[in-house]
């Protein structure tokens, strides 16, 4: 995505600045945690650049809207030609009420269902 010199010097002043900057800041004011992480754990880094995605494959690590890997949505003409849905993130009773309660949701038109499941599972 980027030509080489550009990443070598993009990767370049990222070192420059963890080390005049980041390094001396955090020696007086340390992260609070060892680690950051997403809810599905996987690890924030402290600073993102685009030499950070050196090996970066458009096609298969982005892609096209409405093609798989969906990480840029399901439509594929995004939300132009189809709004969201908007949905309530509910559980009800136990599993069968909620089942019963969502079919009854769709026969009535509802297009979308976030499901709140009990805490442990949620949270993986």
């Amino acid at each position: 995505m980027y030509d080489r010199k550009k990443l070598a010097a993009i990767a370049a002043n990222r070192k420059k600045w963890q080390d005049e900057a980041l390094v001396p800041s955090l020696r007086k004011a340390p992260s609070r945690l060892k680690r950051f992480s997403t809810v599905s754990d996987e690890e924030i880094g402290v600073l993102y650049t685009p030499d950070t995605l050196s090996n970066f494959d458009y096609e298969e690590d982005l892609g096209h809207p409405g093609q798989f890997p969906y990480t840029r949505g399901v439509q594929p003409s995004m939300y132009r030609g189809r709004l969201w849905t908007m949905r309530q993130f509910a559980g009800f009773g136990s599993a069968e009420d909620t089942n019963a309660r969502f079919k009854f949701l769709h026969s009535q038109g509802q297009t979308g269902f976030s499901t709140a499941f009990h805490f442990p599972t949620l949270m993986g």
